[in-house]
């Protein structure tokens, strides 16, 4: 999945990677060496010709060099989004996201804006971790891609950014649910009950859903409301009739029923 994400940041990077003509000797990085004074197209074609022989960090740090060295030239600008492009294939995500946001900051209306935003959604995708870690970097991730689509909702990195979205919403649902059962295990029906409520109301079209059901089944037994436990059984079997989740879910309303009130005289 990841590999797909770097395939797609490369291909719509060609148009931006224009080289230009006199390349006339090796780059060295800012942080290596003094400053020299060189021309913009000796920088730049040398940076491109780096980052096409995968070395992405020095690549990096010489479009830095362009940008530094001829803030004001049209190269200025093609060089910062290269610069991030170049730290996100580095996996220097963090200075990926630095170039990007330098970008838009001084061209938030270039035609260039969209990708932008999605190389900072990429760069905070790209760290997002298992579900056992905290979720800071996935909500930060979820947050860049819905405001790629809020803006640019018709651009060509809209389509993905939309799937992606989906894949980290289902992502920080495996979060709740996880520290939900953590909670069911040690007893704590309540808190368990919150989490799996929250994953059910707002996470509804993530794969978690029948299986939070079933858990909601579970706690509203434990905690002795039945009714609720019924209900959420009943919406199990009549969204997912054919799961595991609602096997287990009337298996245990079969065994905890709900009383019936007695005929009044």
């Amino acid at each position: 999945m990841r590999n797909l994400a770097r395939a797609a940041a490369a291909v719509a990077i060609i148009a931006l990677a224009l080289p230009l003509a006199g390349c006339n000797g090796g780059g060295r990085s800012k942080g290596d060496v003094p400053y020299v004074a060189r021309d913009v197209g000796s920088l730049y074609s040398v940076a491109k010709k780096l980052l096409d022989q995968g070395n992405y960090l020095p690549a990096a740090q010489l479009f830095d060099e362009v940008e530094r060295q001829h803030p004001y030239s049209i190269w200025a600008r093609r060089a910062q989004l290269m610069s991030a492009f170049s730290y996100y294939l580095d996996a220097s995500y963090q200075k990926a996201i630095d170039s990007a946001q330098r970008f838009l900051a001084v061209h938030p209306g270039n035609r260039d804006a969209p990708y932008a935003y999605y190389l900072i959604a990429l760069s905070y995708y790209e760290r997002i971790s298992d579900v056992t870690r905290d979720q800071k970097i996935t909500q930060q991730a979820l947050d860049s891609l819905g405001e790629l689509t809020r803006r640019y909702p018709a651009s060509r990195y809209a389509a993905d950014a939309r799937l992606k979205i989906d894949l980290v919403r289902d992502h920080l649902a495996g979060k709740e649910m996880e520290i939900g059962r953590f909670y069911e295990r040690r007893g704590d029906w309540l808190a368990a009950n919150m989490r799996f409520r929250h994953v059910v109301e707002s996470f509804q079209s993530t794969t978690h859903v029948p299986e939070a059901l079933m858990r909601l089944t579970e706690t509203y037994l434990a905690l002795g409301i039945r009714e609720e436990a019924l209900k959420s059984a009943a919406v199990l079997g009549a969204n997912y009739p054919g799961t595991v989740w609602y096997k287990r879910a009337y298996e245990l309303m079969q065994k905890n029923p709900v009383a019936k009130e007695a005929p009044k005289a």
